[in-house]
């Protein structure tokens, strides 16, 4: 098993490795045949330091662009993610490599050469994806796994590892009450893992050590106080190893760096962004005359209430009966202007002025409404933990997840970025919520399964991202 992996391991850097020098190629004739002639009748010149510097630079770029995007995630990522994931990834360094050219010369520079280039490596994306993962999938076969449940209904596990029947598959069931050395004893037969989905924590020990003594790997879904361990600092004041869990609160100079960057880039973005929000409100407003504006009490930092900003994008009456209810994936209350404004996120785009204000922070878990936030500790007592911070803009459980994710998984999301927190890791959601923005699925209403389900449990909008009068 080992062995295999290793093998994996291997192939998979040397497919990275094959895509990175293609396009770092592409750059160097870019540079060498349009770029560095330009420059030099500009004055500028270039000798074979320079050159390796400025194409160093350009591979770093590229390379840590796509391990942060998962453009390099074969076999690990559907084959869609990846493709999207490199081309995003290559459009942001072409930009950025251009940028500094241009700065060089002091004046704009003739992008045909690097479109010409971006579009290139698009191609050449598509074809390296689809022989890529071509490859995997001959030469890695689905993983056949054993699930064992405790209590808990698995459908919905089982519909996510049935999402990636390329990498996953699931080839029987047993249930924990079965007893650990009849699961043990089934291990042995055929399966490259075990799925532990919400079993006693004793039991769960037992398979652990047994799985991890023979080198089976092992997927286990998290329950809180899992992630709440993610978040310990290993003392050793005595000889054994010991886990501290603490009440969690930011550090002074982790607030003040916070504060001071929600400041400052809000307000850089409110003007930068002040003509799209015109636009945006004036065709709100003309379509059929309601207010431009939606205005809704959310929760943020320790319960405190405020009013979150966003354009409107339903009817006036979304909620004239004052039930709330899920944003669906073919929702009638959204108007035409709304679904524009909802897929481009420019509907989110008055929250800059909650960031400016201090209501809310660019990166936390995403605000909810104080009463949703009632009905959901009846079935979730430790929600109440993701107001430990400031609510954002964006957060953990919008990178790592999407719209519809069930809020028991996006609560153990935002508890991760709780428990781990760190400015560098504001820094990279940033950078990350950058690709949601354009993936589709991320901003997907529920389905009718999802909306079935919560009515069950008397829960109402997940994110409260239904509209309404106020």
């Amino acid at each position: 098993m080992k062995k295999l992996e290793n093998t994996r391991r291997v192939i998979l850097l040397f497919l990275s490795f094959i895509s990175l020098a293609a396009q770092v190629a592409g750059f160097a004739l870019c540079w060498f045949y349009s770029y560095k002639p330009f420059l030099k009748a500009k004055g500028i010149q270039f000798w074979i330091k320079g050159d390796l510097t400025l194409i160093g630079i350009y591979v770093v770029m590229l390379f840590l662009l796509s391990r942060m995007y998962g453009g390099m995630r074969i076999g690990y990522l559907k084959a869609w993610e990846v493709f999207f994931s490199q081309i995003f990834s290559t459009v942001i360094a072409n930009v950025i490599i251009y940028s500094v050219l241009a700065l060089m010369a002091t004046k704009l520079i003739d992008p045909r050469t690097m479109l010409l280039l971006t579009l290139a490596d698009i191609v050449w994306i598509g074809v390296w994806t689809a022989i890529s993962q071509g490859i995997y999938r001959a030469l890695f076969p689905p993983r056949d796994l054993l699930l064992v449940s405790g209590e808990r209904p698995t459908e919905d596990i089982l519909h996510k590892f049935a999402s990636r029947p390329d990498k996953y598959k699931i080839c029987k069931f047993m249930n924990i009450s079965e007893g650990v050395t009849a699961i043990c004893e089934e291990i042995e037969n055929r399966y490259d893992g075990l799925v532990l989905w919400d079993i006693p924590t004793a039991e769960r020990n037992l398979l652990l050590k047994y799985c991890y003594g023979r080198s089976i790997r092992v997927y286990i879904m998290p329950k809180i106080p899992d992630v709440l361990m993610k978040g310990t600092t290993e003392m050793h004041i005595f000889d054994t190893p010991i886990y501290l869990i603490r009440e969690y609160a930011l550090t002074v100079e982790q607030r003040a760096m916070k504060r001071l960057i929600d400041f400052f880039c809000s307000f850089i973005l409110l003007i930068l962004t002040s003509p799209f929000m015109l636009i945006v409100a004036i065709c709100v407003k003309v379509y059929d005359g309601g207010p431009v504006l939606y205005k809704q009490v959310r929760c943020t930092a320790g319960g405190k209430e405020f009013k979150i900003l966003k354009f409107r994008s339903m009817r006036v009456d979304a909620e004239k009966d004052g039930v709330a209810r899920l944003a669906s994936q073919k929702d009638d209350r959204i108007t035409p202007v709304g679904h524009v404004i909802r897929a481009c996120r420019l509907d989110e785009l008055p929250q800059l002025w909650n960031i400016f204000k201090g209501d809310m922070s660019f990166i936390g878990p995403r605000p909810e409404r104080p009463e949703i936030i009632a009905q959901y500790e009846k079935e979730m007592p430790e929600f109440n933990f993701r107001m430990k911070v400031k609510a954002g803009l964006a957060g953990y459980a919008q990178v790592y997840g999407k719209y519809n994710t069930t809020p028991y998984d996006k609560l153990k999301l935002d508890l991760t970025y709780i428990e781990n927190y760190s400015i560098w890791l504001d820094l990279k959601l940033m950078l990350l919520t950058l690709k949601i923005l354009f993936k589709p699925d991320s901003t997907e209403g529920v389905d009718a399964t999802q909306t079935t389900a919560l009515k069950e449990k008397k829960i109402a909008v997940p994110e409260g991202e239904e509209e309404g009068n106020e």
